[in-house]
């Protein structure tokens, strides 16, 4: 390709005002529901009467900040989708910009409307964003470039795959559609590039590659991609694609329970800012800092109790087996997952994140945690299945995947490590791994289902392969 041009004064200005302006966004979406606070508490005398009508009315300030945001978000998307087009472009230009912006905005998404993923509103996400999807189709927590993308019907997408993602090289950007076929799979943190398409009934597993060339029904898993045999699962078509309309208005019913997170995390914000306020009017600016920590510690307190609380009454504890998406199993599953990443996550699992504080809420949900554990995550999904040894090493973004979707069939599997082991950055390990004790696995590396390490040896790849070192 031709040199690029160094970054022009305009589109540096179009970048720093982006990073400036984005994070106000959220604030936008705020004013139909400050504008409405601010006359509920107009005429209160006291601060019990703030208190007691804000908490009453935090569900329809919740369900209208949320909303507001989910249009706010669609519409700049839509917008800058139209200037986004297949090909090769300079990577500091007004097309490169375009794409940066919308992976922006759908990243921070992810966890801001999470109760709009992995469910039946998913799909109506989607093409509200500009993508074409089409009849049956389950996404998860997709990031896409929207105006790129295209699902066919009854195709899956797991947790985090990276569909029509934007390739940088060299000073330039290549960009690209990307086709799910029908009935095709997409594992957890799985890519389909540019120019890439899964064929009908295909499947690309966990954290792995699209190969450019592949037939209906093929497999492939690694990076760069491999063939993986495999006999794809039979199971009922009204449990797996083709529900009856009772099973589609029984989900839906427990989905729209997604809210409660939600309207709790914002009934806390509320409790936070009444509580300094008081302090402010009590004791001025110096007891207002003052109870500022303790007042978020008993949220995050709060909130870390609430979602344990919701995990037991939910699920209870989770144990080896299989059940199939249309089940009310998954849903609820779905549901306490919510209660984890919408209201856990952003009060208290976010901020202690590789601290003893996290080990000990991760105990609270089932998982068996030794001394001196390092965790840098939080996504043990069935935590009941896990188990870390004393002195163990689980690094930042490494997921401890303790079940798989493919078939649409949730297997679910232990995941063991054992003394002094460790997962580099960005690992996954897969249903039924057993890591032995002292033994490593680099960073971006996977784990594959049922394997078991020797202890003492070093690891990597994906999958990990090659030549142990002892």
């Amino acid at each position: 390709p031709p040199a690029t041009q160094r970054m022009t004064p305009r589109w540096r200005l179009a970048y720093a005002l982006s990073l400036a302006l984005v994070p106000l966004l959220p604030l936008v979406s705020a004013l139909p529901s400050l504008v409405g606070t601010y006359y509920l508490v107009k005429g209160c005398a006291t601060l019990l009467s703030v208190t007691l009508v804000l908490l009453a009315a935090a569900p329809v300030l919740t369900v209208a900040t949320t909303l507001c945001w989910a249009l706010l978000v669609a519409g700049v998307v839509r917008l800058l989708g139209r200037g986004i087009t297949p090909g090769d472009h300079p990577a500091t230009g007004g097309v490169a910009w375009r794409a940066w912006l919308v992976t922006r905005l759908l990243d921070s998404t992810r966890s801001s409307l999470f109760p709009l993923y992995a469910g039946l509103a998913t799909p109506v996400w989607m093409r509200l964003l500009g993508a074409r999807v089409g009849k049956s189709a389950e996404i998860s927590t997709v990031l896409p470039l929207p105006s790129l993308l295209t699902v066919d019907d009854g195709a899956f997408l797991a947790d985090d795959t990276l569909v029509a993602p934007y390739e940088l090289h060299g000073g330039r950007m290549r960009l690209g559609t990307a086709h799910i076929g029908r009935r095709a799979f997409v594992g957890n943190s799985g890519i389909v590039g540019p120019g890439r398409s899964v064929p009908d009934n295909g499947l690309i597993g966990v954290l792995s590659d699209t190969p450019e060339h592949s037939e209906p029904g093929s497999s492939w898993l690694g990076r760069p991609a491999m063939p993986l045999p495999r006999v794809a699962t039979v199971a009922e078509a009204g449990r797996t694609f083709a529900p009856p309309r009772r099973l589609v208005l029984a989900r839906a019913a427990v989905e729209m329970c997604r809210v409660l997170p939600l309207i709790i995390g914002f009934a806390f914000a509320e409790l936070v800012l009444l509580g300094e306020q008081d302090a402010l009017d009590t004791g001025g600016p110096g007891l207002a800092a003052a109870v500022g920590a303790p007042l978020l510690l008993a949220a995050a307190a709060a909130a870390g109790l609430t979602a344990t609380a919701a995990k037991w009454l939910l699920m209870g504890r989770f144990k080896v087996g299989e059940h199939p998406l249309w089940s009310s199993f998954v849903w609820r599953n779905e549901l306490y997952d919510t209660f984890v990443e919408s209201l856990a996550v952003p009060w208290m699992a976010g901020p202690f994140t590789g601290t003893p504080v996290l080990n000990w809420w991760l105990r609270s949900l089932g998982a068996r945690i030794g001394r001196g554990v390092w965790c840098d995550t939080h996504w043990l999904p069935e935590t009941d299945l896990v188990s870390l040894g004393d002195g163990v090493s689980v690094n930042r973004g490494c997921v401890l995947q303790t079940h798989l979707f493919h078939d649409r069939i949730m297997r679910m599997d232990t995941v063991h490590l054992a003394d002094g082991a460790s997962l580099g950055p960005h690992g996954i390990v897969l249903p039924g791994t057993s890591i032995g004790e002292h033994a490593a696995i680099a960073p971006s590396s996977l784990v594959m289902r049922g394997e078991s390490v020797p202890a003492g040896t070093r690891w990597a790849g994906n999958p990990i392969a090659g030549e142990r070192v002892a």
